[in-house]
């Protein structure tokens, strides 16, 4: 069963129909939409500021996400893939983006909707991409524009992929 604990007064919200991997752990001001995914060694540590996930959103294997105190928050929209081993500290994800495995996309940073943040970048504090934009490397650039209609199949497509995943495990 997942670790779910509450600190200073917040407890986690869990929306409808959502599977916690048996070792996430979601702590403190975080509110979970509907249908998601919260995969194995993920951490969700909302101790010193808030996180708020949208529907269908999934945080594979091993991702972190986490704040600054009083001074950054996460918001990320609907249909967001975050890969395995992602760290997201701080930031907004918009609708559909997908953040590939190993990025680490850090404070005040945003991420427009159908946005692709390739495997392996790391996306610099305040840095603002684009909807539709493929960025990528260390430190994150901008590479192309992503078609829109391409990016949100592929998008709605993994989030549909891991809402298949997950019941899986209802067995």
């Amino acid at each position: 069963m997942a670790i779910i604990r509450s600190v200073r007064g917040f407890s986690p919200e869990i929306g409808k129909d959502c599977f916690l991997a048996d070792n996430a752990v979601i702590i403190g001001d975080v509110v979970i939409g509907d249908e998601c995914s919260i995969w194995f060694s993920t951490v969700l540590r909302g101790d010193v500021n808030s996180i708020r996930i949208g529907n269908r959103v999934n945080v594979q294997d091993g991702s972190v996400l986490h704040t600054l105190y009083q001074k950054s928050t996460i918001e990320i929209g609907d249909d967001v893939s975050i890969g395995h081993n992602v760290v997201v500290h701080g930031a907004k994800i918009r609708d559909y983006a997908l953040i590939g495995m190993g990025a680490v996309v850090m404070d005040d940073a945003e991420v427009g909707e159908g946005a692709i943040v390739a495997a392996g970048s790391v996306v610099l504090s305040r840095t603002k991409i684009g909807a539709h934009e493929l960025w990528g490397g260390c430190p994150a650039k901008f590479i192309k524009m992503v078609e829109p209609a391409k990016a949100k199949e592929m998008n709605e497509k993994i989030a549909r992929n891991y809402l298949m995943y997950s019941k899986w495990y209802e067995e």
